[in-house]
């Protein structure tokens, strides 16, 4: 009888081992998939590298307020991220970059350190010169025009009526490598016979809406800006003493820029037609054209002209120096 109760008790242990090999089998051939991806990263080959997509740095200064740069550039760089997808595989990500200066934005550009920029034309015409190699993209249009005006302004209860009234008075100028806020405006004023000399004092303010204040607030007799930043004070109490030409910005790639990011670059901004999407860049944008070196032989005539600002050729060459 012993015989017979232990065969039976080895016989029902036999079972339930059975049948728990049965239950570790069935859960491990129906592992989760979530259980499956939480293995540890070691059991991986060592051979194993993460896939990064390409990038294209954007580098552009503040000619205004740093928030309202990124406000303005972020929606378009996004517009032309998008296009590029369409056209190429591995399309890169942009990243944007807000320099402090158009002097630190320069030297970024000139050094291969951003792969394309949205430049004033006297930054466009220094890079191209301390660097041969950078590429004209697109010339903006504004209104189908590749012209627009840069404006010396004053209050609007002064006295002065002509550019020379302006002598022994004050001046607010821009960033020392823009085109209105410092070269054009300063050819300007040779033309009318005054240079830094005859003035009382000048500064270099850095951006256009901080030379309107200055001179808003009674800080300086007159100041130079960009037609848009003159327009949206003039109503707070500004007039026009004086207006005069530039040419419309340039969109420029670096000389070692891949073939193909250019081509598909260039081709996005040539075929960019979207009213809406120009116009929530710029109001005044209406597309964008394809352009010679040549077409800033304008501006490198003004620059040249404001040289006889400067009683000394020293007092401006740090200016051309990123």
């Amino acid at each position: 009888m012993f015989n017979s109760l232990s065969r039976v008790h080895i016989a029902a242990i036999s079972s339930v081992l059975a049948v728990l090999a049965i239950l570790v089998v069935t859960f491990t051939f129906n592992e989760p998939s979530s259980a499956k991806k939480s293995k540890p990263a070691a059991s991986a080959p060592e051979n194993t590298t993460a896939i990064e997509l390409p990038e294209l740095t954007f580098g552009v200064y503040t000619s205004d307020k740093p928030t309202e740069m990124r406000k303005k550039f972020r929606p378009m760089l996004r517009y032309i991220e998008d296009q590029i997808a369409e056209r190429i595989e591995d399309a890169p990500e942009i990243k944007l970059v807000v320099y402090n200066s158009y002097q630190l934005a320069l030297k970024a550009f000139i050094n291969d350190e951003v792969d394309f920029v949205r430049f004033g034309p006297a930054s466009y015409v220094i890079a191209k010169q301390k660097n041969p190699e950078v590429r004209l993209l697109a010339i903006e249009e504004n209104k189908g025009k590749r012209r627009f005006n840069g404006i010396i302004l004053v209050r609007e209860d002064s006295p002065f009526g002509t550019l020379a009234d302006l002598r022994g008075k004050s001046f607010a100028f821009g960033d020392e490598n823009s085109t209105i806020g410092r070269y054009l405006s300063q050819a300007e004023l040779v033309e009318a016979g005054v240079t830094a000399r005859d003035l009382e004092s000048y500064d270099y303010l850095g951006r256009h809406d901080k030379v309107v204040a200055a001179v808003l607030h009674g800080k300086y007799d007159a100041g130079a800006a960009k037609e848009s930043t003159f327009a949206k004070y003039k109503e707070q109490g500004l007039r026009e003493l004086k207006a005069f030409d530039n040419v419309t910005k340039p969109w420029v790639a670096r000389g070692g820029i891949a073939e193909e990011h250019f081509i598909a670059l260039q081709n996005v901004l040539l075929n960019t037609k979207d009213p809406d999407v120009l116009k929530d860049f710029s109001k005044s944008l209406s597309g964008f054209a394809p352009c010679e070196d040549s077409e800033y032989d304008f501006v490198r005539e003004g620059m040249e002209r404001s040289r006889g600002f400067f009683s000394k050729p020293e007092d401006e060459a740090a200016s051309n120096t990123p």
